[in-house]
C-alpha cells in the first residue's frame, strides 16, 4: 500500500486510489501535474491550504474538499476545481467512489490549531486499508482512537507533537506501517525521522518518505 503513497514537504501527501489521485495539502509541488481527482485541505494555514500549488495539482474535473469553516476561503479557488465540499469533524462519508473520514485536528496545550476550529485530519479507506493523514495536530484522544493500516503523522514540534509525542502516539494505535511528515523544511530538522524511527515499536515499521 505504501508504494502509492508520496510526501513532497510538510503534509503534502500524494495517494494513488482507484477513483484517481488524492492530494492532502498540497505544497511546493514540482512541475504542474494537473492530475488530482481530488485536493484535501485539512486547515488555512499558508502550508496547507496553497492556491499556487493547487492550481499545480487541479485539472478540470478535481473536487476540493475543505473543513466547514475554510468554505469561504475556499473560493478563492473555486475557478481552479469542479466542486468544492465542505466536512466536519468526526463525519464518515463516500465522495464520489472514494471513502473517507474526518477525525479533529487540534493542539491540546498551544495555541495554533484550536479545535474550535473545525480542522481536521482524514482516514481513507483504499483497497480496503485504511490511511490515516493527521494533520497538524498533537496526541488528542481522537486520534488515539484512530484505526489504521498507515498512520501519516507530523512530527516536527513546535506546532505539532514532536517526534517522541508522535511515536507515542504510533506505538499507541499500532498501524501496520509509520510515514512521518511536517519536519525537516518550515519546521524541525530532518534527524527528527532517526529519532521518531527510534522510538517506534515493532511491529509497526517506519518508512521515510520525504527526501532530504
Amino acid at each position: 500500500m505504501s508504494e502509492n503513497i508520496w510526501v513532497n514537504e510538510q503534509n503534502s501527501v500524494q495517494i494513488k486510489t482507484g477513483t484517481g489521485m488524492v492530494y492532502v495539502d498540497p505544497f511546493r509541488i514540482k512541475g504542474s501535474p494537473k492530475d488530482a481527482a481530488f485536493i484535501f485541505i485539512t486547515h488555512d494555514h499558508y502550508d496547507h491550504f496553497s492556491p499556487e500549488d493547487i492550481e499545480k495539482a487541479a485539472g478540470d474535473d478535481t473536487v476540493l474538499v475543505v473543513p466547514e469553516k475554510m468554505k469561504s476561503k475556499a473560493e478563492e479557488v473555486s475557478g481552479l476545481v469542479r466542486r468544492i465540499v465542505t466536512v466536519k469533524q468526526e463525519m464518515s462519508t463516500e465522495l464520489e467512489g472514494l471513502k473517507f473520514e474526518t477525525v479533529p485536528a487540534y493542539n491540546l496545550l498551544k495555541p495554533f490549531h484550536p479545535k474550535a476550529a473545525g480542522w481536521v485530519g482524514y482516514i481513507f479507506t483504499v483497497d480496503g486499508k485504511r490511511i490515516y493523514v493527521a494533520g497538524d495536530t498533537d496526541a488528542t484522544k481522537e486520534a488515539q482512537a484512530v484505526k489504521c493500516d498507515v498512520a501519516i503523522v507530523p512530527i516536527g514540534g513546535t506546532y505539532t507533537m514532536n517526534a517522541k509525542k508522535a511515536a507515542e502516539l504510533v506505538n499507541g494505535i499500532s498501524p501496520e506501517t509509520a510515514i512521518p511528515v511536517h519536519y525537516g523544511t518550515v519546521v524541525g530538522s530532518p534527524g527528527d525521522g532517526e529519532v521518531f524511527a527510534e522510538n517506534v515499536k515493532a511491529p509497526v515499521k517506519v518508512e521515510f518518505k520525504i527526501g532530504f
